[in-house]
């Protein structure tokens, strides 16, 4: 019998390795790779993607390794090894229930099948199965791949979502009672969960917030000339997280302040009358290398999500990344955001958005130190040191 900390992770999910933006999953395959093997297995090319994007070089790998050109394998590190199936699956999402599940039982065999060789192929005899919201692909893995112990972990209510929500809404806790337990980012989701297995557990959210410490940085060139105190907000303007009315209600009630918008926006912010307001600054997508400066540059940053069944249960990375910075904060008063209570300001509606920002442009400076510290305990290995310490098989030798 190996070591605990020498038993493997295969891993499977609904993001491949290959995403531009920031992954929960990557990260934490990632901090395993620190004291575990780890098999990475991308999500496999279905057959409209493969028409649709074939110029794209994703693509064209994925087909390469399904004509036997290339190794499905890439080595990331010495612990880590990310897999492409070499297969091609197909679009059923539009199928009515009772074929669906059959086809989706077919797809998920054949995927265990090829993870199988790839696992013969490293010498993964034994291995834990971490499936991130793969209700579908890794519906039936359990039962092909037999691993000694099998997690699902959820960090976002994807049931708000009507692609996941057809036929999720049964494939999702079928799984979650399927698994040895089931692991969030968020308390709301692990109470989702619970529902369904009792063995659910929150094991945190973790945040690469290096970038943010330190010293205040020079100030942008687009806020150089900006009057008054700045309110600010960086990330994707979009009406299913953010309440646009709450933006143009605070604008209007404090035409003396600069509501800055940082991050891209969809076409109902586009065409929304904040455009028209004079003390509401659009500055469009930056890059993640050029995010610190701004928030830096802020003196109050806000997160006023619009309160939905998604929004509920979102543990928003943003918040961590404010208080890195050691800047005050005031956000919608979700259930997740109980966790930052303690630091920031939370509201419910306009009024108190406003009173809350007047509070937060007094606060203490002494406070800064104190959000610092929370947003540094946020981190990738102490959320793999919670998951370790959900397992049921107990993990007393990991000191991470």
């Amino acid at each position: 019998m190996k070591h605990k900390l020498q038993i493997p992770y295969v891993i499977t999910g609904i993001q491949s390795w290959d995403i531009t933006i920031g992954s929960n999953c990557k990260d934490i395959a990632l901090e395993i790779s620190k004291t575990n093997k780890v098999l990475y297995v991308n999500p496999p090319l279905d057959r409209a993607t493969s028409i649709k994007n074939y110029r794209s070089s994703i693509v064209k790998r994925q087909l390469e390794v399904i004509k036997k050109i290339r190794s499905p394998f890439r080595v990331i590190n010495e612990n880590l090894t990310v897999f492409d199936p070499p297969i091609m699956t197909e679009s059923i999402q539009w199928m009515p229930y009772s074929i669906f599940v059959l086809f989706n039982k077919w797809a998920s065999e054949k995927l265990g099948a090829v993870i199988s060789e790839a696992l013969k192929e490293l010498d993964f005899d034994e291995y834990h199965l971490f499936i991130d919201s793969d209700m579908f692909r890794s519906q039936h893995l359990i039962e092909v791949l037999n691993p000694i112990q099998s997690i699902y972990y959820t960090r976002d209510n994807l049931m708000t979502v009507p692609y996941w929500q057809k036929h999720g809404k049964f494939l999702e806790p079928a799984l979650m009672r399927k698994v040895n337990l089931v692991v969030s980012n968020s308390p709301y989701l692990r109470d989702i969960a619970a529902q369904h297995n009792e063995n659910s557990h929150f094991i945190g959210q973790g945040c690469d917030v290096s970038s943010l410490i330190g010293e205040d940085s020079a100030q942008p060139l687009e806020l150089s000339e900006v009057k008054g105190p700045i309110v600010g907000y960086v990330g994707l303007l979009s009406a299913r997280r953010l309440d646009l009315q709450l933006l143009i209600d605070i604008a209007l009630a404090k035409p003396e302040w600069k509501i800055v918008l940082v991050g891209p926006e969809e076409e109902c912010f586009a065409k929304s009358e904040l455009h028209d307001l004079p003390n509401v600054l659009f500055l469009g997508k930056k890059t993640p290398q050029e995010l610190p400066h701004f928030i830096k540059s802020f003196d109050v940053c806000i997160n006023p999500q619009i309160r939905n069944e998604l929004t509920k249960g979102n543990y928003p990375r943003k918040i961590d990344e404010y208080l890195a910075a050691g800047k005050p904060v005031v956000a919608t008063n979700t259930p997740t955001m109980a966790i930052f209570k303690e630091v920031c300001w939370l509201a419910a509606d306009s009024n108190e958005y406003v009173r809350c920002i007047e509070l937060a442009l007094d606060s203490d400076p002494r406070q800064k130190a104190e959000r610092v510290r929370l947003a540094m305990s946020h981190t990738w290995e102490n959320c793999v040191h919670q998951l370790f310490r959900s397992l049921s098989t107990p993990y007393e030798t990991i000191n991470l």
